[in-house]
């Protein structure tokens, strides 16, 4: 499986999930359908059922547009709001200037599995970080081998399964994005005692106050933060007052129950404000889009929206659009969906706060090289690698839609 040569090259095969991912040096660009996940440049991806019909674009995101950012080639072009305002915030949501650290692998060859929570825009954008990094290691010499795979559907059971295939398949190093604390944990220390290398990324963590004996962790280790911030910048936008709905993502997802729990911990604080409803949309726009407009038939005075991931601020938004409540609905939310950009600019959605998910991926391909070669945290990574959340406002809007999409308008 690992290192096999595709007929009439000498490339070595690198494998992608469940999405085309177009690579360059200084661009990225994802096509905005659910394809077959390969790297374009890079011959021969690994087939999967998908492939024969691949589903049309999932859960009413936008389609035939961009959906995932790619590297703005101007950097001082990039670093520009609205009417020539220079952003410092939309510069530093997401870091592409990464070189390698410095640590010397031990071997000319790694096989690392990588397995997140569902096919999604947000994962795609992870992708671009690991790809670069493995790039990077390609320069100096180092091939870097790995499968980066999700289920169409947020699965505990699915993770599961794939655990358990990818431990019978040799892997350097396991890697997961955790769909259900509760659920995968066990699995999870099963493999560790069985002498299977697992670590966490992304952005669901399970860790030792979980139970859970993963080796390390990359990714957001402020979601409750995140959720509370964010909830903090509604409240102050709607003067402590009024009613709220909130909408979480996956039931059991840890960055998603966090950040629920952060906005309701906020909330909590001022008795002239109430979370009136909470729903899991299962990260999906079209789910979201439908509890939200019931939300907005149930309350006529309902004053605003958390969004808990980066679907449900579009499904929102589409919904308050179209009730023609504009103007008296404050909607916070998470990450970099193009289309909550353009509400954000366009002042439907009042902050978003960005994950690097760049970041992300680069980081999580070098931690998990170190793990491979029997380096524990501490000695030359942390426990846990943290990335940034920053949040956005209207004035960030166009530098931001520039630097991660090209959009000038």
């Amino acid at each position: 499986m690992f290192g096999k040569r595709s007929e009439g090259t000498g490339d070595k095969r690198r494998y992608m999930g469940n999405r085309k991912v177009q690579s360059r040096v200084f661009l990225y660009v994802l096509i905005g359908m659910t394809v077959c996940g390969c790297c374009l440049g890079i011959s021969g991806c690994k087939k999967t059922d998908r492939d024969e019909n691949p589903p049309s674009t999932k859960d009413g995101q936008s389609s035939g547009g961009v959906n995932v950012y790619k590297k703005a080639e101007d950097k001082d072009t990039a670093d520009t709001g609205e009417d020539g305002v220079s952003s410092e915030e939309a510069a530093h949501a997401v870091e592409f200037d990464h070189e390698l650290d410095g640590y010397q692998p031990l071997k000319k060859e790694y096989n690392l599995c990588l397995t997140y929570k569902v096919v999604h825009p947000w994962w795609d954008a992870v992708a671009i970080g690991i790809e670069d990094a493995a790039k990077e290691y390609e320069k100096a010499g180092i091939i870097i081998n790995y499968e980066y795979l999700a289920p169409e559907a947020v699965s505990a059971q699915d993770q599961i399964q794939r655990l358990t295939d990818a431990s019978a398949k040799g892997f350097d190093v396991i890697g997961v994005d955790v769909a259900d604390v509760a659920v995968v944990t066990p699995v999870i220390n099963g493999l560790l005692e069985s002498g299977q290398k697992i670590m966490t990324f992304s952005s669901s963590d399970a860790d030792r106050e979980d139970g859970c004996n993963r080796i390390a962790y990359v990714g957001n280790t402020h979601n409750y933060e995140d959720g509370a911030d964010l909830t903090e910048v509604l409240c102050e936008k709607l003067g402590y007052q009024g009613k709220i709905a909130v909408l979480v993502g996956t039931k059991g997802a840890p960055c998603h129950e966090e950040r629920a729990r952060g906005a309701q911990d906020v909330i909590a604080k001022y008795p002239d404000m109430e979370i009136v409803e909470i729903a899991y949309d299962e990260d999906s726009v079209e789910l979201s889009y439908q509890y939200a407009q019931e939300f907005l038939a149930r309350y006529k005075d309902l004053a605003g929206f958390v969004c808990c991931n980066m679907s449900n601020p579009v499904g929102t938004a589409r919904a308050v659009l179209e009730a023609g409540r504009e103007d008296e609905i404050v909607i916070v939310g998470m990450d970099h969906d193009q289309e909550a950009l353009r509400y954000l600019r366009d002042d439907v959605i009042y902050a978003l706060g960005v994950q690097d998910c760049y970041s992300i991926g680069f980081d999580t391909v070098q931690v998990a090289v170190k793990i491979a070669d029997g380096c524990l945290p501490g000695e030359l990574y942390p426990e846990k690698t943290e990335e940034s959340t920053t949040i956005i406002y209207k004035k960030d809007a166009a530098a931001t839609l520039q630097m991660l999409f090209g959009v000038i308008d």
